[in-house]
């Protein structure tokens, strides 16, 4: 994009594991399927001796993302360097275990016993740690609002290519005390019932969600001028399977801010801009309306004529633009601003075009349907 007024912006993509083990999570033999990693990383999982403590730590680390703008995630990054912290949190909020045993003590010593007969073992399960705390693998939690506090959860893996069911490993304690593990079936409805670890890869660190901006920057500054602001969203469908978590929505909203040109020769003094973020849609939400106030156009002005807008649900792939353009008018005649807006080759296309102007002005608050999204917008 030519000019722009990012209000999201990328921060740079996760890093990807160097390698993966294959078979079990210490057999140290390399794999190139990112599915048998994750498989694996999901049975070392189901084997630790988890206590409370434990779960806690990741409902702590979750809730923390969630709060942040992102999704119900705990990255195994922030596991092995700062324990309980979520995504774009800090990490002075670690959590403290009651029992001073963390998640990344048990995997430590889980990987290294495994390893202690054989010759370089200590230096292998170093690798694999350190490969480990560097990926981009993560243990996501959906519907964790719902978790009592005191079930212990199936833990399972993304299978890929759009799956919405896969087996899993149930964790239960017996009356006894005894520690029992059960393969099982699990899809979305089990995760809204019952607590499900989902070991899957992140693709959402590296954005700066509408949430975080917000409270770094503040509250737009008070002006006369007025303001097209978006004051709700809601998901009509969820756009990937379970597994792969929310949903990542990207809009852009293309205009000539203030123009106030008089005359084509005043046009030169204009250019367009592009406002562009992220808004994250956990899958609960699918239906209802999520409330934002957030600023699209700081100064519309009444010889807009039509914006150009855009909304993508993230699916990655290389960048390429949408040529478009923003109308504006000068004593009733029609000029178009052109410009290229960004979007992935990948990403799902929720819907593009120009909007009029008039749209926004019928009512103090307007709602539209945007392919399989409804978007409200006020002029304040």
């Amino acid at each position: 994009m030519k000019t722009k007024n990012l209000i999201s912006l990328l921060l740079g993509a996760c890093v990807v594991s160097a390698c993966t083990w294959k078979e079990s999570a210490v057999d140290n033999v390399p794999a190139t399927d990112n599915v048998e990693q994750m498989s694996d990383v999901a049975k070392m999982m189901s084997d630790l001796p988890l206590g409370k403590e434990h779960l806690d730590e990741v409902f702590l680390a979750v809730n923390g993302s969630s709060d942040n703008g992102y999704d119900e995630e705990y990255m195994f990054s922030d596991l092995f360097t700062a324990p309980g912290k979520g995504v774009g949190g800090s990490t002075k909020s670690a959590y403290r275990s009651p029992s001073g045993s963390c998640l990344r003590d048990l995997i430590t010593e889980y990987v290294s016993s495994r390893r202690s007969t054989k010759a370089g073992s200590a230096s292998e399960a170093e690798d694999y740690l350190n490969s480990l705390s560097s990926s981009d693998l993560q243990i996501y939690w959906p519907y964790s609002d719902n978790w009592d506090g005191e079930e212990f959860p199936i833990v399972t893996f993304d299978p890929g290519y759009g799956s919405e069911t896969n087996y899993g490993y149930r964790i239960r304690m017996t009356d006894s005390g005894a520690r029992v593990v059960d393969s099982v079936v699990v899809n979305e409805a089990v995760a809204q019932t019952h607590p499900v670890w989902v070991i899957n890869r992140n693709d959402d660190c590296g954005f700066t969600p509408l949430d975080v901006f917000s409270r770094a920057n503040g509250p737009a500054p008070q002006s006369a001028s007025r303001k097209l602001m978006l004051k709700s969203f809601t998901m009509l469908r969820n756009y990937d399977s379970w597994f792969g978590g929310a949903s990542e929505f990207f809009i852009k909203c293309g205009s000539v801010n203030g123009f106030s040109a008089r005359t084509e020769a005043e046009m030169r003094n204009y250019q367009p801009s592009v406002t562009d973020f992220v808004v994250v849609v956990k899958r609960r939400y699918v239906g209802k309306a999520v409330p934002f106030d957030v600023m699209l156009i700081s100064d519309f002005t009444s010889q807009m004529s039509k914006i150009a807008f855009i909304v993508v649900e993230d699916d990655g792939g290389t960048t390429t633009n949408w040529k478009c353009s923003a109308m504006v008018k000068i004593n009733s005649k029609s000029y178009g601003f052109e410009m290229d807006i960004p979007y992935k080759e990948k990403d799902d296309i929720v819907w593009r075009g120009q909007i009029d102007a008039s749209f926004f002005q019928e009512e103090d608050e307007v709602t539209g349907r945007f392919g399989d999204v409804l978007i409200s917008f006020a002029l304040e």
